[in-house]
């Protein structure tokens, strides 16, 4: 093998440093969708403090208890969405860079991050966008106004759908013996 041959080789394991861009952007990312919904919590939370109020009438504490969960779910998919982009990161670098000592020797590392490849790296974020839209039609149907019997239909096919994409992204059933 030549010089150039081994230097052009040499360049391209070296190119998979590329990847630390993502990882990086991926952290970063994160931290702004956990301050956002951070942020959110601590609005949220500050009016909820009307809600107890004497003077609030019964029409005005219902508007702000539905204003409030819509907020709860929102926050929860803001974390999520972070926690998202942040499995993503380390996962990239898991796969590319190098494995993560402080993961290896942790009990939580195997239930977060370990990827053995693209696929499962692929698998565990799809996972969770599934969860994040599922997040989403929940605050879709808390807004929706049902007029008529289709609307609720048309609400029931959603949920039998979601259902459905739950179980088919669910764990694997090993087949039963004898079948």
């Amino acid at each position: 093998m030549g010089a150039v041959e081994r230097a052009f080789n040499r360049l391209l394991w070296q190119s998979r440093l590329l990847v630390l861009t993502a990882v990086v952007a991926s952290g970063l990312l994160a931290l702004g969708s956990f301050y956002m919904a951070t942020v959110d919590v601590v609005l949220l939370l500050n009016s909820l403090i009307a809600y107890a109020s004497p003077h609030l009438d019964p029409a005005g504490r219902a508007v702000l208890r539905d204003d409030s969960v819509t907020g709860i779910v929102k926050a929860v998919d803001g974390y999520l969405i972070g926690a998202i982009v942040l499995i993503f990161g380390l996962g990239l670098y898991e796969l590319f860079i190098n494995r993560i000592q402080a993961a290896a020797a942790s009990e939580q590392a195997p239930r977060l991050i370990q990827v053995t490849n693209l696929d499962d790296l692929k698998d565990r974020i799809a996972k969770l966008i599934l969860l994040v839209l599922v997040i989403e039609y929940f605050v879709y149907a808390l807004k929706l106004k049902y007029e008529n019997a289709l609307d609720l239909l048309y609400l029931a096919v959603g949920i039998l759908l979601i259902g459905g994409a739950l179980y088919l992204s669910g764990p694997r059933r090993a087949k039963t013996e004898g079948r």
